[in-house]
């Protein structure tokens, strides 16, 4: 996949990017030309070498459908089986890893139910955190909108999860 200055990427458990310059770099020892990304939640500074960006995951932005039905996914509260606190996090992780906007919704109702029925340890809390922000940048990109105004409405949704999942388990 080819990308240009100015062009918004999402770079997989960073979320998204903007392609500030491209660039010949000497990484190793070799010279390459590289992807200078600034992530938009922290302005952090990433290089990306052009030939390793299927490697590395770096992908287009999701279109408006699939922002669509991950919005729809997290309202419909769909969570999967969480099994133990080592399997989950294992398995958030490489749902992160993949960088696809559905199974972050799936990392975030998966951490979402587990918060409502006690405290995240620090791990998970991070992860949640993480996973949030990269929803909020996406969709607010997607849909050009004020990413405050989209952290409100998914931050909404994700406290009726919780105290959905609370009020269950009190029966």
């Amino acid at each position: 996949m080819i990308f240009k200055v100015g062009d918004k990427v999402v770079y997989p458990s960073q979320g998204v990017t903007v392609v500030e310059s491209i660039s010949e770099e000497c990484l190793a020892g070799m010279t390459m030309e590289c992807y200078n990304l600034r992530l938009m939640a922290t302005n952090s500074k990433v290089v990306v070498p052009v030939g390793n960006v299927e490697r590395v995951g770096l992908r287009a932005l999701s279109d408006k459908a699939d922002v669509g039905e991950s919005l729809r996914r997290l309202r419909a509260n769909e969570v999967g089986e969480n099994g133990d606190w080592k399997d989950r996090y294992r398995a958030n992780l490489e749902r992160l890893k993949t960088g696809d906007l559905v199974s972050v919704v799936d990392v975030l109702l998966c951490l979402a139910e587990v918060a409502g029925r006690k405290t995240l340890s620090f791990r998970e809390r991070k992860m949640f955190d993480q996973a949030r922000m990269i929803l909020v940048y996406e969709v607010a990109e997607v849909e050009g909108r004020d990413a405050v105004e989209v952290d409100s409405e998914i931050d909404g949704i994700l406290q009726e999860h919780m105290g959905e999942t609370e009020t269950k388990g009190e029966d």
